[in-house]
């Protein structure tokens, strides 16, 4: 078995369980290969991103299972889970992935709805005739 990091990240309701090998693999997201799960372009280069940054895109490789939300919160939770992964593994990285803002969780999410209103703070109309 290939040592590798494992980091839980998280993106409104997108759970993202990342496994960093270090080597030549395929990457994986819930079984199948990244191409396969992922349609939208702009979506790996999200996923990329701390990689390409810290210039070590062909020397590791990775595989999650990920759940929830949609495909732009779960490629952001892949985010975040490489960076994470990639910050444990070298202090250098740290620095870098800190910099660009990649290790801060984004703690946005949906507002619940509240009684007596349309959506979460969408009041009724107000008519004064």
């Amino acid at each position: 078995m290939a040592k590798y990091t494992y980091t839980i990240w998280r993106r409104k309701t997108a759970s993202a369980q990342v496994k960093l090998f270090e080597g030549k693999g395929n990457d994986m997201i819930n079984g199948k290969k990244i191409t396969e799960y992922v349609t939208r372009s702009d979506l790996f280069d999200t996923i990329y991103s701390p990689l390409k940054m810290c210039k070590v895109k062909e020397k590791f490789y990775f595989e999650v299972e990920i759940a929830g939300s949609g495909v732009s919160a779960q490629a952001e939770a892949i985010r975040h889970g490489l960076a994470r992964s990639l910050a444990s593994s070298d202090e250098g990285f740290k620095a870098i992935l800190k910099a660009a803002g990649l290790l801060t969780r984004d703690a946005r999410k949906v507002e619940r709805k509240k009684p007596g209103k349309h959506k979460a703070r969408k009041g009724m109309q107000w008519s004064k005739r």
